[in-house]
C-alpha cells in the first residue's frame, strides 16, 4: 500500500500462490489497462501431490469469480503432465475507464 492506496502496474502475475484475502489488492494493483495473469493449484491437484490443503487449492471457477470486474481475456482449468498438476490460468485487462468505446484495449482482444 502506499499512501493508503494499492500501487499499480501495468502487468501483474501470480504463480503457484493462494491467499484469497490477497485477491482484491491484487486486482487493484493492476493499472487500467494493464493485465493480470495468475495461475495457481485447482482442487483436483491433491489427486496428484501437493500442496493438498483446501485453503490453497482454486475452487472450480474460483478465479473467474475472484476476477469478474476485469475483462477476461483466457481462462484455463484442467490437467498438465509436465510435471503432472491440476491448475487454473487467467489472463484479464483490467478496463480502463478513461476509454468511453470499448472496455479492452486493442492490443489485448483475441
Amino acid at each position: 500500500m502506499h499512501n493508503g492506496q494499492a500501487r499499480q502496474f501495468g502487468a501483474v502475475i501470480v504463480t503457484n500462490y493462494l491467499w484469497r484475502p490477497l485477491f482484491e489488492l491484487i486486482a487493484q494493483s493492476v493499472a487500467p489497462g494493464g493485465v493480470l495473469i495468475y495461475e495457481t493449484f485447482s482442487q483436483e491437484h491433491k489427486t496428484v501431490g501437493k500442496p493438498s490443503n483446501p485453503e490453497f487449492l482454486l475452487r472450480p471457477n474460483e478465479l473467474l469469480t475472484a476476477f469478474k470486474s476485469m475483462h477476461v481475456v483466457a481462462f484455463e482449468d484442467g490437467f498438465l503432465d509436465h510435471p503432472p498438476r491440476f491448475v487454473q490460468r487467467i489472463a484479464a485487462v483490467r478496463p480502463d475507464l478513461g476509454e468511453v468505446t470499448r472496455q479492452t484495449p486493442a492490443r489485448y482482444t483475441l
